[in-house]
C-alpha cells in the first residue's frame, strides 16, 4: 500500500482519470453515435422500401380481387335482369290477352287475310261488269257467300290466334 501522505495524490489521480475517461467516453459516444445514427437511417430507408413493397403488393392483389368481384356481381345482376325483363314482357302478354287487346301475331294474320278478301273483291269487281242483270244477281249471290265463308275464316283465324 501507498502511504497516507501519497493519498491525496492518489485520489486526485483517480478523479482525474475518472475525469479523462468520461471524457473519452463522450469522445467515442459522439463518434459512434454519428456512425449509429447513419446506421439506423439506413436500416430505416430499407426497412420502409420493404414495407412499401409489401403495401404495394398487398393493394395490388385487394384491387385485383374487388375488379374481379365486381365483373362477377356485374355479370350476376346482367343475368338477373334478363330474366326480370323476360317475366316483366311474359306477365304484360298474359294481362292483354285477358283483356282481349290482340297480340303482334294476330293482327300480322287479320292484316293478311284483309289482304287476301281485298284481292277476292277485287276479282269480282270486273265480272259483276260484264255480265247483264242476270248475271248481276247471281254474281253477288256468288260474291255473297264467299264473303261470307271469308269472314267465318276471319274469325276463325282470329279465335285460333286468340287462343
Amino acid at each position: 500500500m501507498s502511504d497516507k501522505k501519497d493519498f491525496p495524490s492518489d485520489v486526485k489521480d483517480s478523479a482525474h482519470k475518472i475525469w479523462l475517461a468520461g471524457l473519452g467516453a463522450l469522445s467515442a459516444a459522439e463518434e459512434e453515435g454519428s456512425k449509429l445514427f447513419k446506421n439506423l437511417v439506413e436500416r430505416g430507408a430499407s426497412f420502409e422500401n420493404r414495407g412499401r413493397e409489401a403495401y404495394d403488393e398487398v393493394k395490388d392483389n385487394v384491387k385485383e380481387t374487388v375488379d374481379s368481384a365486381a365483373d362477377e356481381a356485374k355479370q350476376r345482376v346482367g343475368g338477373t335482369w334478363g330474366k326480370v325483363e323476360e317475366r316483366l314482357d311474359d306477365a304484360v302478354t298474359a294481362a292483354l290477352g285477358r283483356l282481349g287487346v290482340p297480340s303482334r301475331d294476330e293482327i300480322a294474320t287479320l292484316t293478311r287475310r284483309v289482304e287476301e278478301l281485298t284481292a277476292v273483291v277485287e276479282q269480282l269487281k270486273p265480272a259483276k261488269k260484264a255480265s247483264g242483270a242476270r248475271s248481276k244477281t247471281a254474281t253477288a249471290k256468288t260474291a255473297s257467300a264467299k264473303t261470307a265463308s271469308a269472314k267465318a275464316a276471319v274469325k276463325k283465324d282470329a279465335e285460333s290466334a286468340a287462343n
